[in-house]
């Protein structure tokens, strides 16, 4: 193999490596797993649900290289999209709650009494943001 074949390689193994890294901190900071087995009482289940991050993210990474594609029918696409959405939907509500966003944010900008319209703001916005990118800019429309 010639030297750019390996240094592509070498970028590619290092790349990898820190965004996984990054996952696994932000969850770990998170405390998502945790939080998870604390409020379903499944401790018994620790191994299951830390193998099932492991190979879900190892498995879903490697899909994602290649040219494999899913054949579903819309209503399934519709289901798998709204669990999709409430996932990141809540996923980022622990990171509010954690970096306490909303009240510093509430505070710098003078909002400390209307923390609910700020929330709406927040909801509103990613809803438009949302359909916006589904219905007027679709990168993958083709023709």
């Amino acid at each position: 193999m010639g030297f750019t074949v390996l240094f592509v390689i070498f970028i590619g193994l290092a790349s990898g490596l820190a965004v996984g890294s990054g996952l696994v901190a932000f969850l770990t900071i998170l405390g998502v797993i945790p939080r998870l087995i604390h409020l379903t009482k499944t401790r018994n289940f620790l191994r299951f649900y830390e193998w099932s991050v492991i190979v879900g993210a190892t498995l879903f990474g490697w899909i994602s290289l290649t040219d494999f594609s899913f054949q579903f029918t819309h209503l399934f696409l519709v289901i798998i999209g709204s669990l999709t959405g409430i996932f990141i939907g809540m996923l980022a509500a622990a990171l509010f709650e954690v970096l306490n966003v909303i009240p510093i944010l509430s505070k710098r900008i003078g909002f400390r009494n209307k923390i609910i319209l700020l929330l709406m703001a927040i909801a509103f916005g990613k809803v438009l943001g949302s359909l916006f990118q589904w219905i007027v800019y679709d990168p993958f429309r083709f023709g």
